[in-house]
């Protein structure tokens, strides 16, 4: 698949988006007192074919600890995408005694032959409704437009709103997205929240939770799930705040085997997207060029395999 036209080097650099590597593995106790998941009950062990078993909710947080991240070792460059090594996040981050998780994730998602019914429904805050972007379309419509394929009947939903926190995105997302998926032979979900959860002071512990039991609701429901994770900003000490909160995040979706994009590192020094956010009228949402560094890293770590197109 090639890069969208509009994240191309305007200035003459050839300079290309960095690429992905694997999720984040997890070093949890590095950023936030939450204490080591335990939640998931254990899969029988000689059972045959069992039915998936729901998974515990995590553990209410406690009200402490508002999210933020110790200043973290500088990330080394990251190098041009690999998508045959960096479309899953790793199922790594789990301790030798921790049992497996008995649901089905969504990368064992089965899909039909022949032509799919598909409903894809995005749901977030304001980079996933495209606030800021003068073509309208943000990274969700420029994904949507590089996703028409011969196997796949697509309808697609935009439910980002701005402002809205992971607390928002769990509170709607089923009630919003069910009557979308009426009538589709096959159900997707794609999750991209947080940044409202540090403006707003949300506890580590509540943002983790909060994707946490969106993505167990889902996939125990029979929906596909792939998350985009947060973007950087120009300010130093927000950023550190937002590497925490993505590295959270990528530990849930390993734990899940949900594709997990990140697109905080690839992003954090690049010099188009640090120029695109400088040049936006609130220096926060970036416009043309940023949407379409996000929407490329979208489509080359892990879309194609999600969707099960070639």
């Amino acid at each position: 698949m090639s890069e969208p036209t509009d994240t191309s080097d305007d200035t003459g650099t050839g300079r290309r988006p960095y690429g992905v590597g694997p999720a984040y593995p997890s070093r949890h106790t590095e950023f936030t007192s939450e204490p080591p998941p335990s939640r998931y009950a254990a899969a029988p062990a000689a059972a045959p074919a069992p039915a998936p078993v729901a998974p515990a909710r995590e553990p209410d947080p406690a009200p402490t600890a508002a999210v933020s991240g110790a200043p973290s070792a500088p990330a080394a460059p990251a190098t041009a995408p690999t998508p045959a090594t960096t479309h899953q996040a790793p199922p790594g981050a789990r301790s030798a005694t921790e049992p497996e998780p008995s649901f089905t994730p969504s990368r064992e998602f089965a899909v039909a032959d022949g032509v799919r019914d598909v409903g894809l429904v995005f749901i977030g805050a304001s980079m996933t409704a495209g606030y800021g972007d003068p073509k309208g379309l943000g990274w969700v419509g420029r994904v949507v437009a590089r996703t028409q394929h011969p196997d796949l009947d697509l309808t697609a939903y935009n439910l980002g709103v701005r402002g809205n926190t992971s607390g928002d995105v769990v509170a709607r997302w089923g009630a919003e997205s069910h009557p979308r998926w009426k009538g589709r032979g096959e159900r997707r979900l794609v999750v991209s929240v947080g940044a409202g959860d540090i403006t707003s002071g949300m506890t580590m512990a509540r943002s983790r939770l909060n994707l946490a039991n969106v993505l167990d609701e889902a996939t125990n429901s029979g929906i596909g799930v792939f998350v985009v994770g947060l973007t950087p900003t120009l300010d130093a000490e927000h950023n550190r705040k937002i590497e925490a909160l993505a590295e959270a995040q990528a530990d849930v979706c390993a734990r899940r085997g949900i594709t997990y994009v990140d697109c905080f590192r690839p992003l954090v020094s690049h010099d188009q997207w640090m120029a695109d956010l400088a040049a936006s009228p609130d220096r926060v949402h970036p416009g043309q060029a940023g949407y379409g560094l996000v929407a490329w890293l979208v489509l080359h770590n892990g879309w194609n395999d999600w969707l099960a197109i070639s």
